[in-house]
């Protein structure tokens, strides 16, 4: 079991990790900084550069701590926040990921919950400093704390697209992208 364990937190966390770099460089095929900042102003998100920063950030810092098994309720609540962010972004798609839907960060969520549920496992950071288990109480509370953060990050900083009217009387602006 720990084997698994450990091979999932590596393909997760690295993943996780790899896509927060490509927000805010050009490693892994990333657009840079500027690539970053413009995906989330496309998106409608209000901040900029330091939204894609914090964004990248966010999904490298936890996706690398859940790779290694290091304060796993911790990683998976910052990995839960940032994919229900991406989640809500792609809600409005539909659930499969070949009409850009919502299927892989939902996907990521559950992993990085269970992965709080379970624990990372004796071959981890975790395991090695003797942090193992955490209390009862910790893990709910960091699966909740992610979601809730992931919502609270869409409430605050992403503005809806104002809808106008075209010459024909149809509504503009509320299309998917």
């Amino acid at each position: 079991m720990d084997t698994g364990l450990l091979v999932l937190r590596m393909v997760t966390g690295l993943l996780i990790a790899g896509h927060g770099v490509q927000k805010v460089s050009f490693l892994f095929g990333g657009t840079g900084l500027a690539g970053g900042t413009e995906e989330f102003r496309h998106d409608g998100f209000r901040g900029g550069a330091l939204t894609a920063l914090a964004a990248g950030a966010g999904q490298t810092g936890s996706g690398l701590l859940l790779a290694s098994g290091a304060l796993t309720p911790l990683a998976a609540a910052g990995a839960i926040g940032v994919m229900t962010v991406a989640l809500t972004v792609k809600w409005h798609n539909g659930l499969w990921v070949q009409n850009d839907g919502y299927e892989y960060p939902l996907v990521l969520v559950v992993i990085a919950a269970a992965l709080a549920l379970t624990g990372p496992g004796r071959h981890s950071v975790d395991g090695a400093l003797g942090l193992l288990p955490w209390p009862s109480w910790l893990v709910p509370a960091a699966v909740a704390g992610g979601v809730l953060a992931g919502l609270a990050t869409r409430a605050l900083l992403h503005r809806p697209v104002p809808a106008t009217t075209s010459a024909t009387g149809s509504l503009e602006g509320d299309s998917p992208r």
